[in-house]
Parts: C-alpha cells; structure tokens; sequence
C-alpha cells in the first residue's frame, strides 16, 4: 500500500470524516532524459544568470518578484509570501453536492484516492455509499501548501477519489464550434460508425503506452551496447476523400467508384432498375 502523503478531514454539515490522501498516478511511470556534460558524463546543475551584472546569482542572493508590466517589478520577502499565503486547515469543507455528469471533465486537474483514517472508517463507509446510490459528487475547498483548492469527491468503484479542478477563470474558451450546418447522410453514416465502434465500459487496461514500451526497450538496448535504430516512419496516404466517401469507406459500405464520375448510390439504382427491367421484358 501506497504511503500517505497528507492527512485532512472531510466536512460537511455536521459530520466530521479523517481521512489519508494517496497519489492516485504513478510518477514514475515517466521517462525522464537528463542534461549531461558530454565531454565526461557528468549531471548537469541549473545555475541562474543576471544579464545586466553577468553573473550566476547564488540563492542566498535572490528575491521573489510579480511583474507589473514590462521590465517592472514588485519584489517580495519570504516573510511577506508566507503572509499572503492561505492558511493550511487540512479540512475538505464540502459546500454542495451535484451530479457527476455536471462536472465537465475539463476542470480536472489532479487526482488523489482517499482512505479512512484511524476512528474514520464507518463514516467513510456512510459517505462513499451514500453517494455512490445518488451518484453525487462532492464539491468544495481544500486548504494546502499555502493555497486554496476547488476540490472534488466521487466514488471511484467503492472507494473515492479527490480531484483537484481548475477554477472558471483558468478555463480557456473554446477556439471553434461544431454548431454548423451538416447534411443529414453524414450525420447519419457518422452515427452509424460511432455504434460500429462503441462499447459499454471503459476499459483502461486495453490501452498501452507504445511510444514508452519502445522507448524503454530501446534504452535496454543502449544500456547493453547494442545500436538502436529509429523505426520507419508510417504515414497515411495523401489521398484525400470527401467526408461522405470516407464515412461509407469507414464503414465498409463504399461502392468502387466507376468511369463517368457518377456516385455509387446513383449507379446501384440504375443496375438495379435495369435488372429489374430486363425481368419483366423476359418474363412477358
């Protein structure tokens, strides 16, 4: 089991939950490349550089500053930050709960499972079945490292995790809208390749990192001597298709087109009106 990185407390009306908050992501699943020095292999040290004295400044020499405007400065303290930090309260002040579909998975940011903390359990308990029958999803503040945190509650199969969510103001908006017009055999073909397609359940496990998977086999190879080779490029073709060719090709359903330029669907209903034709002539 994973250890602990904080303790807090989960509040709401009158109940009062202890809780431990994990990392719900593993880190160190990352590959990291670092800078070395070529000419002996050893790691490299970030220094920081003033341009206007050409000179590496220590830390004991350096001070926070916000920039007003270009070139201009307001500086800070440490004790001045830590005045204007938030007060840490390791309390999860729930102020409502919604409904999880509400929430626009864009203000996601960070994801933290919890577990009950000693005397903590049968309201743990209460609370992540409570929810889970009303599938609800907390909603409220969480005060830490000097910062207060838009946080999010909901149960993660029968236990819950804590998302930290980006605030309204850090939101972009969009910069285009699907709110055009459309012919309706597309959207009709489009929607018949999205049930072509569609499962029930998300299924992380069917999904796997390639890129890493190779990265790792070929920093094996480099560890063991041996020379590694980047891997053929693979590209689609240049052919470009009209979006109701390449729906019907996507769907298996495409008609080769023939001389003449005429549509499929238009050629089918000729040879089949021809045939049909040819029958009757033949059975008067």
């Amino acid at each position: 089991m994973p250890r602990a990185i904080a303790s807090a407390t989960i509040s709401f009306g009158l109940v009062t939950i202890p809780v431990n908050v994990y990392p719900a992501t593993e880190a160190g699943a990352e590959i990291r490349f670092h800078w070395l020095h070529a000419k002996c292999g050893m790691r490299l040290k970030q220094q920081y550089y003033c341009p206007k004295d050409d000179e590496v400044v220590s830390r004991k020499d350096m001070i926070k500053g916000y920039e007003l405007g270009k070139g201009r400065f307001v500086t800070f303290t440490a004790e001045e930050l830590k005045a204007l930090e938030e007060q840490a309260t390791q309390t999860i002040e729930v102020s409502e709960f919604v409904p999880i579909d509400k929430v626009d998975p864009v203000y996601f940011d960070r994801a933290y499972h919890l577990g009950p903390a000693k005397n903590g359990q049968r309201a743990f308990a209460v609370l992540g079945k409570a929810m889970a029958q009303s599938v609800r999803a907390a909603l409220g503040s969480y005060a830490a490292r000097g910062k207060q945190y838009l946080v999010l509650l909901r149960p993660f199969g029968n236990a819950l995790v804590l998302h930290q969510l980006h605030y309204e103001e850090e939101i972009r908006s969009p910069v285009a809208s699907f709110d055009g017009k459309v012919k309706e055999g597309e959207l009709k073909l489009a929607r018949q390749l999205i049930d072509q397609i569609s499962t029930e359940r998300f299924k992380p496990e069917a999904y796997r990192d390639e890129v890493r998977e190779r990265v790792r086999a070929q920093i094996k190879r480099k560890a063991e001597g041996k020379e590694i080779a980047a891997p053929a490029a693979q590209r689609r073709e240049g052919k470009v298709l009209d979006l109701m060719e390449a729906l019907k090709a996507s769907l298996g359903t495409r008609e080769p087109r023939r001389g003449g330029g005429r549509k499929p669907a238009k050629r089918a209903a000729r040879s089949t009106s021809r045939r049909r034709g040819a029958r009757r002539s033949s059975a008067a």
